[in-house]
Order: C-alpha cells, then structure tokens, then sequence
C-alpha cells in the first residue's frame, strides 16, 4: 500500500482567532500533490481527517512539456504532446473529479467526500518536472531565430465541489470564500517556485468552451512566462505612466466608476462593468476598488465580500441569454506578474461568453483568428444594459 506524507495547516481570519480553512497536503501515488481545504465540521476542527492514501498504482508523472518562441511575434507557444489523449467526457461512473466512491474505480480524490479540493493537473501544459532528465537543445534545428525552453510552470486542478451537477454560482457563500483562500494560498505558493513569472486563476464552463469534464472546477496555471495579454497590458501601463506619472489600469478602473454607463453592479469593495471596448458578446469585468495586485494581497472584507459578488454576477451571466439556463463562460483572474512590471499589475475578473444569443456563437473567423481584430456584434453598454435588466432585486 502507498503511504504518503502530509501537511496540515490552519488557516484563520485577521483576527487570528477564527479559523477559516484547514488545509491538508498529501501526495497522489505517481508522486502529484494533493490538497484538502476545509470549511466543515469535524475536518475544520481536526477532530476528522479526510483519506490521504491513493490506492491506485499510477506510473510516476514525466510530462514532456516544452515551449518555443515565435520569431514574428514574440510569443511563447508550449508543446504539450503528451495531453492529446487526456479525459473527455467520461461517463457518471468515471468521473476523475469525483470523491472515490466505494465500489466505484478511485478517482483523482481519494476521500469520499471534500469540500475544494486542489492537486496537479495529470495533463499538464506546464510541469516542474519537465526534461529534468532529458536534454533539449536551446533552439529548435539549431535556427537561434526559434529558441526553446523546457516548460516548467505548473499547473492545477481546483474542485469547487463534490456534487458533479452543481455550478459556481449555486455554492454556499461560505464554500466560495473557501475557494478564494484557496486561490490565495496556492497563488502565494506558486509565485515562490523559480522560474515562474505568472500565476492564473481561471474557469472554464460549458461544452461550447471546449470543456472535456463537466465537474464544476477550475484550473491555475503558473507560466513560465509572460503570456501576451499580461504584456500588452504592461506596454500600455509604461507607456502611461512615462506620459502621466500615473497608473493606467487604476485610472481606467475610476474612470469607468465615474462614468457609470457599463457598470452592471456594485459593493462596498468591489464593482462590475463592461469594458468600454469590450471584444465578446458578453463581456464583464469584477475589479476590487482598491489597487491590489493579486488574491494574497485581498485584506478579509475584500475575501467576504467577493464571496458575495462573484456569484451574484454570475448568476447575471446565467441570465442573458432568453432560454438559456447556463452561460457556456471563461472566466480569468488576472494578477499582477511575479517579478518583472509587478507595480504596474492590478487583480482583476475578466469574463467572457463565446455565445452572442442564444442559438448563435460567436466564432473567431479570420479577422479576429488570423490578424487579431475584433469585430463585436453588438456594444458594451448594450451589454451593460442587459446584465443590469436581469440583476437579482
């Protein structure tokens, strides 16, 4: 029988009195790390403790992932050939996020039950293993134009809930506080791993997306690299601050509050709205009104009240389209990089639907696939105006 060791850690509020989550790490038998984060009794308390054995005999994980640069572009593309036969769409039965089930095959999960649940993707696109034993050139066929790295980020999977029916926006306000610490946690984690300039928190929701295990859960991913949205936007951000002095997505951030025409929802610490030259059908972004440049950095009122905001704007997201019960979305956490323009990150939700009604998607055709250019089929404040319609009185 496997054994593995495990940590365990409590995690509590400001105050330092109350207890918020209790995190527990073990290892899976290919050598991938697990962990339990729990908000129920008796886990929280410790009186409990969920299954840290996996029963399954898995080959050690030896990704073979690698990334090269595009000589025009700039940017890094990861190879990942290994992923090509990963899950898709498995029956009830063989569902891998699932707790395991007596009677049932294991799943990645070794405990009947769990509240979130974190561990290394056994696909991955990035992994901290990768050619540590095998060499690979620094170019590829030896044309300096076309360097080539190994890929060695890492990425996650973060089950939201036990139940495979449930969505995001259907979790307790207690469970999503959950998941944010979780996200906190492992974003102070993997920023510390070297080499990493970037972590992501990210969902992705509905077939449509291209998701191949209906579960409810997301995925982090901790790049290697910049990838090119985080440095177009720190482009734009140096250029104005050389010009201004001041910080761009800050600025744009009050400017939009100010304005109040694409604001679909506000609260205390945080608001939504639909940016001025939004690129989906249905775009929002959630920001915290303070400058903050990632989950670990969000104070405890910041925490509670996402706990609240996020999923009422998803449940707005739900309804936008007539007869539509759940909105195919990828929703991002953006944070500020881990080292290089740092200063000029801010945390921010970026969601978006790749459905423009609901019989019709919106496909990336060839002026938005091949040059970049996006044509919106409709306009933000029309966008605003209907996420405001369908807000929760």
């Amino acid at each position: 029988m496997f054994h593995s060791p495990h940590q365990v850690e409590i995690k509590y509020t400001n105050s330092g009195t109350t207890p918020i989550v209790r995190k527990t790490t073990t290892t899976l038998s290919d050598g991938r790390e697990l962990i339990y984060f729990d908000d129920s009794e008796p886990y929280l308390s410790g009186t409990a403790t969920r299954e840290l054995h996996d029963g399954r005999h898995l080959p050690k994980s030896t990704p073979l992932s690698s990334i090269r640069r595009d000589p025009l572009t700039g940017e890094w593309t990861a190879l990942a050939a290994h992923r090509m036969n990963r899950t898709f769409m498995p029956p009830a039965n063989e569902n891998p996020l699932g707790p395991t089930q007596s009677g049932q095959l294991p799943t990645e999960i070794p405990a009947d039950d769990y509240d979130v649940v974190v561990f290394e993707n056994r696909f991955p696109s990035f992994a901290r293993t990768a050619y540590l034993n095998e060499e690979l050139p620094g170019y590829v066929d030896n044309m300096e134009l076309v360097p080539q790295a190994p890929g060695r980020g890492r990425c996650e999977v973060v089950c939201f809930s036990p139940h495979p029916t449930d969505s995001f926006c259907q979790l307790s306000q207690r469970r999503i506080r959950t998941i944010i610490e979780a996200w906190a946690d492992r974003t102070e984690a993997l920023s510390a791993l070297t080499g990493i300039e970037q972590v992501f928190c990210f969902e992705n929701r509905g077939p449509e997306i291209g998701v191949t295990l209906q579960h409810p859960h997301g995925q982090i991913y901790a790049y290697p690299f910049l990838p090119p949205r985080t440095q177009a936007i720190l482009r734009q951000a140096r250029q104005y601050y050389e010009d201004t002095g001041r910080q761009l997505q800050h600025d744009v951030v009050m400017a939009e509050l100010a304005a109040k025409t694409r604001v679909v929802c506000e609260g205390e610490y945080w608001f939504a709205y639909v940016p001025a030259a939004a690129k989906w059908p249905l775009e929002v972004m959630l920001v915290p009104r303070r400058d903050v440049p990632d989950f670990p950095s969000l104070s405890e009122s910041e925490r509670a009240e996402l706990a609240v905001m996020y999923p009422r704007l998803l449940r707005q997201v739900d309804k936008f389209f007539p007869g539509i019960e759940k909105t195919a979305y990828i929703a991002g956490w953006n944070q500020a990089p881990v080292h290089e323009g740092r200063e000029f990150g801010r945390l921010h939700l970026q969601l978006f639907s790749l459905r423009r009604s609901p019989d019709k998607m919106k496909y990336l055709a060839g002026s938005e696939s091949a040059m970049g250019v996006w044509i919106n089929d409709t306009t933000p404040e029309r966008i605003a105006e209907r996420l405001r319609e369908v807000a929760e009185k």
